[in-house]
C-alpha cells in the first residue's frame, strides 16, 4: 500500500498539484485511521490531506480512481467467463410480454446481437439495480469495446464504440415508450412524464459511469496505473496554454482572472515600497523637540498622499493571437473594474481607445462583443504592424502617459516585417513610470521571423512570457514582491 501512495504522490505532482513531503505524510497517517476497504472514505481522507484546491480536485479524482481502480472479480476468468456473466444477466432480466418482446432465441451470450444486449440494458435500466447494471456493463466492454492487450488506444475511443452498439443516444426515448405503454391508460400525465424521464436519464448516467469505470480497470490490469495516468494526463487549468484553450477552459480561467487582476490592479496602482511616509513636517518637529529640551529625537513627517492611480493597457487583439486577445480582453475588463484610472486601448495595424466600451460593463462576454464590433482598430489590412500603432498612441494620446502612469502592454510583438518605429516605445520609456509586456509566445521564439520584441524589451521594465495562469500569477507575485521583475527581464530589457 505505501508503495502505491508513493506512485500515486508522484503522478499528482506530475500533473501540476502541490504535494508537499508533510502532506504525503499526512495521507500515509490517515489511511490508518480509516478501513481501506471502503473506497470513498479512501478518497475523502487522501483528498483533504492532498487537494488544496477546489480546481485540483477533478485531477485529482481523476488520478485517484486509476490508481485505486476497483479490480475484477476475477480478471483471470477471460472472455467464458464474462460471457457467462452476460448470459446470466440477460436471462434473469429476460420481460417476455414487453411491448417490444423478450430476448429468445440466443444458446450462448457471446452469440447475442447488438439489439439483444440493448434491449436487456433497456431491462436492467427499468429495474434501476445498480449491481445489475454493474453487470450489463461488464458485457457491453467485453462484447462491443474490441479491447486488445497492449493496444496503445485511450478510453474514449473504447467508451465511444460500446455506446454507439448500446444506442445510447436513443435510450431515454425507448424507456419513455416503455414507460407509457405499460401506464394503465397508455398514456402519462406531464407531472409522471417528467418525472418517470428524469429517473431515467440518472439510471442510463449509472450505465455510463459503469462503462467507463470497467474500461478504466481493464487498462490498469493492461498497462498499470502509472502509464495509464501518464497517457490521459491533462493540465491544470492554469497550467493550460491560453493560445490553445478550449471554450469550456476558457470559461475556468474567466473565473480565476478576477483575483489575480485585484492584486496587480492593486500592485500597479500603489508608490514606490519605501515611500511609507510624507516629507519631513518641520513645526511639529520642533513642538516635539520641547518635551526634550529642544533635540529633536522623534522627527515629525506629513502623512503621505495617495497618488491616483494611472494604468494604460495596449492589448494585440490581431488573428495571430485571437484566442490570447480575449484573454487579454478579460484581463484588462477585470483590471477595470478593480481602478477607475484605467484607460484601455487595443490596437491591430490602428489603435482605439475602448475604455467606455470596457467600463461599467458587467458582463464580460457582451464588453468583448463590443470591442470586436466597435473598437476601430483597422488601418490598411488588418494585419499587426506594432509601430504604426504605437506612433498614432504617441501623437494622440501621448499625453496620458506620464512620471506616474504604468503602461502594461499584451501582444505577441510580430510586426509583420514593419518598421518597429522603436523610437516611440524609447519615447514612452521616457515619459512612464514603468512599462511591462505580457507575451503569449514561448520565450524560445521571440527575436525569430518577424518578431521585434527584443527591439521594443530594451525599454521596458520587464518581457514576460505569458501563456498561461500560471505565469499570469507569477508575473503578478514577483511585481508585488519586489515591483520591478528584474529576474523576470529578458536579456538587453531595460531596468529602472
Amino acid at each position: 500500500m505505501l508503495e502505491l501512495l508513493t506512485e500515486f504522490v508522484e503522478e499528482l505532482r506530475e500533473a501540476g498539484l502541490p504535494v508537499s513531503l508533510t502532506e504525503s505524510i499526512d495521507a500515509a497517517n490517515a489511511l490508518h485511521q480509516i478501513h481501506l476497504e471502503d473506497r470513498d472514505a479512501l478518497e475523502r481522507a487522501l483528498g483533504a490531506t492532498m487537494c488544496k484546491s477546489q480546481a485540483h480536485w477533478k485531477v485529482f479524482k481523476s488520478v485517484f480512481e486509476i490508481f485505486f481502480a476497483v479490480r475484477s472479480v476475477d480478471p483471470a476468468a477471460g472472455a467464458e467467463a464474462e460471457a457467462a456473466t452476460g448470459e446470466r444477466v440477460v436471462r434473469d432480466h429476460a420481460i417476455s410480454d414487453m411491448p417490444h418482446g423478450g430476448l429468445t432465441g440466443y444458446t450462448r451470450a457471446g452469440h447475442l446481437s447488438a439489439s439483444d444486449l440493448a434491449q436487456a440494458a433497456l431491462e436492467v435500466l427499468l429495474s434501476g439495480d445498480d449491481a445489475r447494471i454493474a453487470m450489463v456493463a461488464a458485457y457491453a466492454v467485453s462484447r462491443f469495446a474490441g479491447m486488445e492487450p497492449g493496444r496503445p488506444v485511450g478510453g474514449t475511443y473504447y467508451l465511444y464504440r460500446t455506446l454507439r452498439a448500446l444506442d445510447f443516444d436513443n435510450l431515454v426515448a425507448k424507456l419513455m415508450e416503455i414507460e407509457r405503454a405499460s401506464a394503465p391508460q397508455g398514456t402519462l400525465s406531464s407531472l409522471e412524464e417528467r418525472l418517470a424521464r428524469d429517473e431515467h436519464r440518472v439510471h442510463i448516467e449509472k450505465l455510463r459511469t459503469a462503462i467507463k469505470d470497467e474500461i478504466r480497470r481493464r487498462l490498469v490490469e493492461d498497462r498499470g496505473a502509472k502509464a495509464l495516468a501518464r497517457s490521459v494526463r491533462k493540465p491544470l487549468l492554469e497550467d493550460v496554454d491560453v493560445m490553445h484553450a478550449t471554450r469550456e477552459e476558457l470559461d475556468g480561467m474567466r473565473k480565476a482572472i478576477r483575483p489575480l487582476s485585484r492584486k496587480l490592479a492593486v500592485r500597479l496602482a500603489k508608490r514606490d515600497r519605501h515611500l511609507h511616509r510624507g516629507s519631513l513636517d518641520f513645526r511639529a518637529t520642533v513642538r516635539q523637540s520641547l518635551s526634550t529640551g529642544g533635540v529633536p529625537l522623534q522627527p515629525r513627517f506629513r502623512s503621505p498622499k495617495p497618488s491616483k492611480p494611472e494604468i494604460v493597457v495596449l492589448a494585440d487583439i490581431s488573428g495571430s493571437v485571437a484566442t490570447f486577445a480575449r484573454f487579454t480582453l478579460e484581463l484588462v475588463h477585470a483590471v477595470g473594474s478593480q481602478l477607475k484610472g484605467v484607460r484601455s486601448f487595443v490596437f491591430v495595424d490602428g489603435i482605439d481607445e475602448v475604455t467606455h466600451l470596457i467600463e461599467g460593463q458587467e458582463d464580460i462576454a457582451q464588453a468583448v462583443r463590443r470591442v470586436s464590433t466597435e473598437a476601430n482598430v483597422m488601418w490598411v489590412d488588418g494585419h499587426s504592424d506594432y509601430g504604426h500603432a504605437f506612433t498614432v498612441f504617441l501623437e494622440r494620446w501621448g499625453g496620458c502617459v506620464g512620471p506616474k502612469t504604468t503602461l502594461l502592454i499584451l501582444g505577441d510583438a510580430r510586426n509583420n516585417y514593419h518598421s518597429s518605429q522603436a523610437w516611440v516605445m524609447a519615447e514612452l520609456h521616457r515619459r512612464a513610470r514603468s512599462i511591462f509586456w505580457l507575451d503569449p509566445e514561448p520565450r524560445a521564439y521571440w527575436g525569430t521571423g518577424d518578431s521585434v520584441v527584443e527591439e521594443y524589451g530594451n525599454y521596458c521594465d520587464a518581457v514576460v512570457e505569458c501563456r498561461s495562469l500560471r505565469q499570469l500569477e507569477d508575473f503578478v507575485s514577483e511585481l508585488a514582491g519586489n515591483g520591478r521583475l528584474r529576474s523576470l527581464s529578458p536579456a538587453g530589457a531595460g531596468s529602472r
